[in-house]
């Protein structure tokens, strides 16, 4: 492994964590890529090696993006919640840091824990492990409604507008002014919902496929609300990926129906039905905000392709659905 130096103040959070001794030599380490909201680093230390992550205050992303370095004292929450939930569905923590925002845990090979991103960019979408995805997920707000105590661990309102409902709905209200209502009107719908505890960046980019089931990373929008909005989110991007990888689109869409049926037969903290309504135009607000909201998604850059995104999801919020189905269907005929 390559080794870079980590900085001195992520060092000294390792030594608070009572993970590296002061004054130890210096671990071998390597930056991670692919975030835009932390600085991550795997470090080899004596006992093994682990990933450390540390919030960061304006996210690597074009536009103008704040948000709160407090974050990873609820992704570290919403990690152990995960874990007794699900045992497995997420990496074990090992230590935290909350005056540095940094956080470390186990560091899962991607010999053993390939990220699902990259195997839908090559193709390979497995109904069976996209079904897995949402009876995790599902299991975990299950769990969490079932003890809404939990709540008062997760006083983030603050964070979930900053990281995802303006970003997201809002920004693109604002480039969209004749969907502008129905946009915010999503927003305040998911805002005003409250029933389980929201991972809030289910992505095939956060998503292991380890050995024994899906393990769910980046977990920094942790907040107790909507759970309709992390089956929309990962949901959009099942869809999305038809645009990236265009062979494998009826993979995607089969993706898309395992999960979404194996996200549904758990529900059991509502009326399947109501949840299904609130989910259906945020997908399609979402949908739409991956083009031309504060975080378009990156494979997506012919304006070809992003006006068949837009006048998908502007049809759709123009007569928001209330049922997955419609929204997969208006997108499979346009493909």
């Amino acid at each position: 492994m390559s080794s870079d130096l980590p900085p001195p103040d992520l060092l000294a959070a390792l030594a608070r964590m009572g993970l590296l001794r002061p004054g130890a030599p210096v671990p071998p380490a390597r930056r991670l890529t692919g975030g835009v909201s932390s600085d991550i680093w795997r470090l080899d230390l004596p006992s093994g090696p682990i990933c450390v992550k540390r919030a960061l205050a304006r996210l690597r992303v074009a536009a103008d993006w704040e948000a709160p370095v407090e974050r990873n004292r609820y992704e570290a929450r919403w990690m152990q919640a995960a874990a007794a939930a699900r045992p497995g569905a997420a990496p074990r923590l090992l230590g935290q840091d909350e005056s540095s925002g940094a956080l470390a845990m186990e560091f899962l090979p991607e010999t053993d824990y390939p990220l699902w991103k990259e195997q839908l960019h090559a193709g390979h979408a497995a109904p069976a492990f996209a079904a897995a995805v949402g009876a995790a997920i599902a299991a975990i707000h299950a769990a969490t409604a079932a003890a809404p105590a939990t709540a008062a661990r997760f006083p983030t309102d603050a964070i979930f507008h900053a990281i995802r409902l303006e970003p997201y709905l809002l920004a693109t209200a604002r480039a969209h002014p004749d969907r502008a209502e129905v946009l915010r009107r999503i927003a305040a719908t998911t805002a005003a919902t409250r029933r389980a505890l929201v991972h809030g960046d289910v992505s095939p980019k956060n998503i292991l496929a380890g050995p024994r089931g899906p393990v769910f990373l980046d977990a920094e929008c942790a907040w107790w609300g909507d759970p309709a909005f992390d089956l929309a989110f990962c949901l959009n991007h099942l869809l999305l990926k038809c645009l990236w990888t265009p062979a494998a689109t009826a993979g995607f869409l089969a993706c898309f129906d395992a999960l979404a049926a194996a996200y549904r037969a758990g529900i059991d903290w509502e009326p399947a039905a109501a949840l299904e309504a609130r989910a259906a135009p945020l997908l399609a607000g979402l949908f739409l905000a991956r083009v031309d909201g504060k975080s378009p998604v990156e494979y997506i850059t012919a304006e070809a392709d992003k006006d068949r995104v837009r006048r998908v999801a502007r049809a759709l919020l123009a007569a928001p659905p209330d049922r997955l189905a419609i929204v997969r269907d208006a997108w499979a005929e346009s493909l």
